[in-house]
């Protein structure tokens, strides 16, 4: 069957669940490492924390692929239950994250957290491939990428928003303050309301061959075999961008996981109190214990805040290659070379920044994250077997996980370890490995992967 070409809105209602997909990882990123802090982590262990995250991905998402390429429900489609099931489950988690009692609940809900998000994420990747002929792939994933800056923005400020309303951003010592928890009660409402409208406005294309796809499916299948079989085929191209991958994710990790932290001490000079420090038995040292809590508070709205800008200049990214994309081609992999190192360029300027000046960083970031979100997808793409593109999708997660797992293992706090004690060394630590990132697109040589070659007659 030939893949007829889709207008803008077309393309927008598909992709428009990532709105709400966006919303969880935003909100997930940008402030369980603060979720963690006032529950008692310690800088230090907040990327082993986070753990749950990638080590999710790497389980879920080829399976979710593997899965989805072999169904196919007469109402929802092949890849459409995937979406359902995960906003389903991803807005109840995201719901309750912010009333957990301990350190260990909050790890625990973000494991489901991710497990969740993880299920609606990589079919929405793969739709993107099922539905759009290759001459428009570069230009469906740039869709996805405006929408995706938009839920970043948004909900990077909604702890702020919901403040200026009068939402308290102070509380007791161990309990997470009332902007957060409007904050996900939020993102769980636009998370589900997101999917079911992409649910209800997008039809999905029939196997070509009905019969065939259900013998296939009927045929007793070895899962881990035929994954391992796919992970050991993989084209060239894709290991390529795998070590590109590699590099770029290491950094967002080591953002998502250690900015508030990094921010909050060296930007903002409000770091985390611990309460061991002061004697809280004495009136004076817990007005003073609660003072440095509601700093720490108020300053991590910010960061959140400063943190949503890289979402706007990810949607700004993606708004100009949306217009230029739909009329002309373009070279995938100097876009991608610049855009990663102008990010690595942001948090470089980290270290003599100001709370004036920190957006400018942002900025800078959200280049990457725009081109991180689209590029990779759109060169990979053009480059595997359409009939397994759900499971391909999957396997290639592989490479944003592994360096995640890495970074929470010890990796970050090793390497910025060599660099000093400071957090804002974590953000020196991102900066480098973005630009490597950058330079290793060198690596890719395929011309259908660089660009969309129009086929001669």
């Amino acid at each position: 069957m030939k893949k007829q070409k889709l207008g803008f809105w077309e393309i927008w209602n598909m992709s428009f669940g990532f709105l709400g997909i966006q919303f969880g990882f935003a909100l997930q990123g940008g402030f369980m490492s603060r979720i963690f802090q006032t529950l008692g982590a310690s800088k230090d262990e907040i990327p082993l924390l986070w753990i749950a995250a990638p080590l999710t991905g790497l389980i879920v998402q080829p399976i979710v692929g593997y899965l989805s390429d072999k169904t196919w429900h007469p109402k929802l489609g092949r890849r459409r239950p995937y979406f359902l099931i995960g906003a389903i489950l991803s807005s109840l988690a995201l719901f309750f994250v912010p009333y957990s009692p301990a350190l260990w609940v909050a790890a625990g809900f973000l494991w489901v957290l991710d497990a969740s998000i993880n299920v609606s994420m990589e079919p929405f990747r793969a739709l993107v491939a099922d539905k759009l002929p290759n001459s428009q792939r570069s230009y469906g994933f740039v869709v996805q990428t405006l929408i995706i800056g938009i839920g970043t923005w948004i909900a990077s400020n909604l702890p702020w928003m919901v403040s200026q309303f009068g939402v308290s951003d102070s509380a007791d010592s161990g309990v997470i303050t009332d902007t957060v928890k409007v904050a996900f009660a939020i993102g769980a409402f636009v998370f589900l309301i997101s999917v079911l409208y992409t649910i209800f406005t997008t039809t999905e294309y029939p196997p070509e061959d009905m019969e065939e796809f259900k013998r296939e499916k009927a045929q007793k299948s070895n899962f881990i075999k035929d994954i391992t079989n796919n992970i050991g085929s993989m084209p060239t191209t894709m290991k390529k961008l795998g070590v590109i991958q590699f590099f770029s994710w290491f950094a967002f990790f080591t953002m998502w996981s250690l900015a508030n932290p990094a921010l909050t001490e060296h930007v903002f000079h409000t770091p985390a109190p611990i309460e061991t420090a002061f004697d809280m038995s004495d009136s004076a040292q817990k007005l003073a214990f609660d003072t440095a809590n509601t700093a720490f508070q108020k300053s991590s709205n910010l960061v959140g805040s400063a943190m949503g800008i890289y979402g706007l200049s990810s949607m700004a990214f993606a708004l100009l290659l949306t217009f230029y994309t739909s009329k002309r081609r373009i070279n995938r992999k100097f876009v991608h070379m610049g855009s990663l190192i102008l990010g690595g360029i942001g948090f470089l300027m980290m270290n003599i920044t100001t709370p004036e000046t920190l957006k400018y960083c942002f900025i800078l970031i959200g280049f990457a994250w725009g081109s991180i979100l689209s590029m990779p997808y759109a060169m990979l793409s053009s480059s595997v077997d359409p009939k397994k593109m759900g499971v391909i999708m999957g396997i290639f997660n592989m490479f944003i996980v592994i360096p995640q797992i890495i970074a929470a293992l010890g990796g970050i706090n090793f390497i910025s370890g060599l660099l000093g004690e400071e957090a804002i060394n974590a953000m020196t630590v991102a900066g480098i490995s973005l630009v490597i990132a950058g330079l290793c697109n060198l690596l890719i040589t395929n011309k259908n992967a660089i660009t969309y070659q129009i086929e001669e007659n």
